[in-house]
């Protein structure tokens, strides 16, 4: 054999003795994510089984398997309770050897699940849950809030509707941890924009009847009615306030609403309304043809969140690829020095206090004759940068950050 001969095989062996190297860095030789998410209430078409069937595909994507490593998926209906979501999340990471737990919608159950999985230093990642308090007074080194935040989506459409004239604003808003952070967020972008909170109410999640909480909104007098809810909850309160006039009389602005909301509601009921997103079907090419394909399994176009859930299990599948290992601090270390590039995010780069970093999107909602056909029902306002939607750094109150 010749010296080149010589040479080729032994970089066929160093390559194989590396890839036996790197898939000893699997535990339990299976890649085992998690998916904690409300599947049956409220938040359920938002995230729930389109999330799962997203992160479905992730790992149909790669083959199934990372380097000669099976990936499996666990997943389990968070009920929208912080308990039964943290008791889920610690018999996986004790029993079942989870690698990654993947939260979804309600902020609460998923603050729960980062507290769990931060105690087991394993690494956590939230798609559907949009709580500041992620990246701020709860976020630790194991944590990743990927999709969008109050604070971000609060930045993109207050400023934008104060500027349009929408000076005075009353809130109706979900009584736990998300409905306060985006009260309060966007509140506090009213408020420096030059506008005004003439008052809110909280209502229990899940709640059916709006109309006591809609007559206090319309005595009010404020000009812009704020939804700082979601789901289910989002879509009962515009039918209540369409019931009573109020859409004729104030501007009204879903915080989160999302595709599916809009099209549960149809145009002759939303179109004018503004609201903020991470993410939306028809972005570019890559996001038609990714939605496509999801509307093809699920009979609807996606979600942010669940476009969000793939596009975070695919940035951590590629960070085992790359780094060899599921062990949390290592694939943590690389996923924060890495930009994610795919269809969901453009140079998308996870900050120190766990925040991904990613442009938002203002949107308006189209007059029923500006539809050209299913799902045409937003038209582009502006893109509002991530440093402009979540802040600088030195603002987080991110116990990590202070400390470095």
């Amino acid at each position: 054999m010749n010296k080149q001969g010589l040479i080729s095989v032994a970089s066929i062996l160093l390559a194989l003795s590396s890839s036996s190297v790197l898939a000893d860095g699997i535990s339990d030789d299976v890649i085992r994510i998690g998916f904690i998410t409300d599947m049956s209430g409220v938040y359920a078409d938002g995230d729930g089984p389109g999330g799962a069937e997203a992160i479905r595909m992730a790992i149909a994507d790669v083959g199934g398997v990372i380097l000669g490593k099976k990936i499996e998926l666990l997943v389990a209906d968070s009920l929208n309770k912080p308990d039964v979501s943290s008791t889920t999340a610690r018999d996986w990471f004790d029993n079942q050897q989870l690698d990654l737990l993947i939260g979804g919608t309600n902020s609460a159950a998923s603050l729960a699940m980062s507290a769990v999985a931060a105690a087991k230093h394993k690494l956590f990642i939230t798609s559907g849950a949009g709580a500041s308090a992620f990246t701020n007074e709860h976020c630790n080194p194991y944590t990743i809030q990927y999709t969008y935040s109050t604070s971000g989506l609060a930045r993109g459409t207050g400023s934008a509707i104060v500027k349009n004239g929408g000076t005075s604003w009353f809130f109706i808003t979900t009584d736990y941890t998300y409905g306060h952070d985006l009260e309060r967020d966007a509140s506090t972008v009213i408020t420096k924009a030059g506008g005004q909170v003439l008052g809110a109410v909280r209502t229990p999640l899940g709640l059916s009847d709006f109309s006591s909480f809609m007559l206090q909104a319309q005595g009010s007098g404020a000009k812009v009615l704020a939804l700082a809810n979601a789901g289910g909850d989002f879509i009962n309160a515009i039918k209540t306030a369409v019931e009573f006039g109020l859409t004729k009389t104030m501007i009204p602005v879903g915080l989160t609403a999302t595709l599916p909301d809009i099209h549960a509601l149809g145009l002759e009921v939303t179109q004018g309304m503004y609201f903020t997103v991470p993410w939306y079907w028809n972005r570019n090419d890559a996001s038609e043809a990714w939605s496509n394909r999801f509307e093809n399994k699920i009979g609807r176009m996606p979600t942010y969140s669940q476009a969000g859930d793939y596009s975070a299990a695919m940035a951590y599948l590629d960070a085992i690829r790359q780094t060899g290992t599921d062990q949390a601090e290592t694939v943590m270390a690389w996923l924060k020095s890495h930009p994610v590039n795919d269809f969901f995010v453009q140079n998308g780069v996870i900050r120190e206090d766990g925040r991904m970093m990613n442009d938002l999107t203002l949107l308006q909602v189209k007059k029923p004759t500006e539809s050209t056909g299913p799902w045409d029902y937003h038209k582009v306002v502006a893109t509002i940068p991530a440093t402009e939607a979540y802040g600088p750094l030195n603002e987080s109150t991110c116990p990590m950050v202070k400390g470095s």
